[in-house]
């Protein structure tokens, strides 16, 4: 068998819609909700998970040495970023999980407010006009 060609491992995570592009056996990160835990019985322990992103879904192959490495995240995450390497088989493609990270703390962000923009007027250089007030619509009905 020769060995996994060479593909640079992202520093975040590879959106769903892009799975298609690195080679077979690469190793990647992808993220995303998880929509589906699936561990049938005829599967001998290998748990099947299923991520969306803004992009599309994709499928994780979780074995059970790394289940239970990562048990905890796979149970119980609601949002997990993988790190594995791709399988691809005609149009399928999956993620043969080897790291699974928790990041579902992430999703309590969403609820904050974005940071108050700063106080403190920009510098206009000297020269240069002021920016022009934004314009602003009527008021309905007049």
């Amino acid at each position: 068998m020769s060995p996994a060609p060479t593909w640079p491992r992202p520093p975040r995570a590879l959106p769903a819609a892009w799975l298609n592009r690195p080679p077979i056996g690469a190793r990647v990160t992808v993220a995303g909700l998880v929509l589906v835990r699936q561990r049938p019985g005829t599967a001998k322990g290998v748990i099947f998970v299923t991520l969306e992103d803004e992009t599309g879904t994709c499928n994780v192959v979780v074995w059970a040495k790394t289940y239970e490495r990562f048990r905890r995240a796979v149970i119980a995450g609601r949002l997990l970023r993988v790190t594995g390497r791709i399988q691809r088989e005609q149009e399928v493609v999956h993620i043969v999980a080897e790291q699974i990270e928790d990041i579902s703390a992430l999703l309590d962000t969403l609820l904050e407010p974005p940071p108050a923009p700063s106080q403190a007027p920009e510098p206009v250089a000297k020269g240069a006009q002021e920016p022009a007030p934004p314009h602003r619509l009527p008021a309905p009905g007049l």
